[in-house]
């Protein structure tokens, strides 16, 4: 790829500590003309599948560049830290799952190396900080236009560590899906897509599987579509099945977290 001036950040490292201004400073000393989007750095500890729903949801909105990711329980293991080419754009972050739904959602891996050229990384690299010493040094070099090929040897694309697919089960009048993320404003996020919310209904029932039929929502294109805390289903700007309280919180109404399976039928 070109040289480009993006690079975005997305990591589970919270802002009380020195870890994203750390981060920062690596990129800043290699590419000081480098521009960072800092996407999230709150995504719950060690919540890859939460990352990984965060970055592709978010990837295609940003310019053309370099992302890293950095939710990475296994820093420090044998687990590989990678690069991934896609048309639009490159990925670097550890090869645990978090990264190919974003590569898929930027077009698809063309091509993928392992992070082992020790001229692109830290001189000391620390067991416990991959961020800082191996995936932002790499992310400035590559926004400097540095061929992907040389900070690795390259690796099979179809070996990269992916995370189970989230459960989706349409049946005759709904579907049950996993909650795959809760947003900052407690709106649930079903891994379900669009097509599967089926015909328009006035009202629509959600709740845990089973024969419970569960709380009655309105099937709804916005929150205020509900009445003043009122549920309401919908399609989110991911184009995913969601479920909102018109002035609350769904989570907290539904008791449910990522994870669990709700049951929408109408």
């Amino acid at each position: 790829m070109a040289a480009t001036p993006w690079i975005s950040l997305t990591t589970d490292y919270g802002l009380t500590d020195g870890f994203v201004a750390a981060c920062h400073g690596v990129i800043a000393r290699i590419a000081p003309a480098a521009r960072i989007i800092d996407v999230t750095h709150l995504v719950p500890p060690a919540d890859v599948r939460r990352g990984a729903a965060v970055l592709a949801q978010t990837v295609p909105y940003l310019p053309v560049g370099v992302h890293v990711a950095v939710v990475d329980p296994g820093v420090g293991t044998t687990r590989r830290g990678v690069a991934l080419a896609t048309a639009g754009g490159l990925l670097v972050g550890p090869d645990n799952g978090l990264l190919p739904d974003a590569a898929a959602a930027l077009g698809g891996v063309t091509a993928a190396v392992e992070l082992t050229e020790p001229r692109w990384l830290a001189t000391r690299v620390s067991g416990t900080f991959h961020g800082r010493d191996v995936f932002a040094p790499v992310a400035a070099r590559l926004s400097l236009g540095a061929p992907l090929a040389e900070a690795g040897p390259a690796i099979d694309p179809a070996g990269l560590v992916r995370l189970p697919p989230p459960i989706v089960a349409p049946d005759a009048d709904g579907f049950t899906a996993e909650v795959l993320t809760v947003d900052h404003f407690g709106n649930v996020q079903l891994a379900a897509p669009a097509e599967h919310l089926g015909p328009p209904a006035a009202t629509v029932r959600v709740g845990p599987p089973g024969p419970t039929p569960g709380r009655t929502a309105v099937r709804g294109r916005t929150f205020g579509d509900a009445p003043d805390g009122g549920l309401v289903v919908y399609v989110d700007s991911a184009e995913r099945v969601a479920i909102a309280v018109n002035g609350g919180r769904a989570v907290d109404l539904l008791g449910v977290g990522p994870g669990d399976l709700l049951r929408v039928a109408w």
